[in-house]
């Protein structure tokens, strides 16, 4: 972030009266100063000023450890005196931007911690309906020889209906038409089914956009996408 510190002189004043403790005999001059701190987003003036005894032969600044408790007092009534600051802190155009910003982002985030859900479509909650005797879905099944190994898999997409629930085992048998590839469900009959159920299944997942049914035996797995 840009940032920067700025020595911002607030006055000078000539020390005839007092003794330069360095160098006796030169003159000095006491610079009052206070600090503009700049930054992208805010700028801001130090309300205590400090200040600086400088030898005017040398053109060097007195140590501070060197000041005589004379020059320590004359500086405290100079201080005083020093103009105040034209502000103290402000904020700039680009600091203003930066919290209508945040106010922006914090304004949306309570607005949508707060906001009513959007209504569920009538295919999200038919989905979630736990399925019943009847219903008919689309979707895929694969049947394997062997558990985990896909080599023989028989996979095809179509139409299934549930014939029967039984506590938590689901009877389900398929389309008479079945496809190998998947094709539009509307192109595939969803009205003709086999009279003898697949193999027995249980729901093991169910949202508004799937359901997933498996076999004890974890041969059997019924993906669902679509209720009729």
């Amino acid at each position: 972030m840009f940032f920067t510190i700025q020595k911002i002189e607030q006055a000078a004043h000539h020390t005839d009266k007092l003794q330069n403790p360095k160098n006796p005999g030169n003159p000095m001059v006491l610079g009052i100063y206070r600090n503009k701190v700049s930054t992208i987003i805010y700028t801001v003036y130090t309300k205590k000023t400090f200040g600086e005894y400088w030898d005017k032969v040398e053109n060097k600044k007195i140590p501070k450890r060197l000041w005589s408790p004379e020059m320590k007092e004359f500086y405290k009534q100079k201080a005083l005196e020093a103009p105040k600051p034209p502000f103290i802190y402000k904020m700039t155009i680009f600091g203003w931007l930066f919290v209508l910003f945040f106010i922006g982002i914090f304004g949306y985030l309570i607005y949508d911690s707060v906001k009513p859900p959007l209504p569920k479509s009538e295919e999200y909650v038919a989905m979630e309906t736990a399925p019943a005797e009847g219903d008919i879905y689309f979707g895929r099944y694969e049947i394997y020889k062997e558990k985990g190994n896909p080599l023989g898999m028989e996979g095809r997409f179509g139409w299934f209906k549930v014939l029967k629930v039984d506590g938590d085992v689901y009877h389900i048998a398929k389309s008479t038409e079945m496809n190998r590839s998947h094709k539009p469900k509307e192109q595939l009959n969803s009205t003709d089914f086999e009279t003898e159920s697949m193999s027995p299944v249980k729901l093991k997942e169910q949202t508004g956009y799937n359901i997933r049914f498996l076999s004890d035996d974890g041969l059997t797995e019924i993906y669902i996408t679509d209720k009729k």
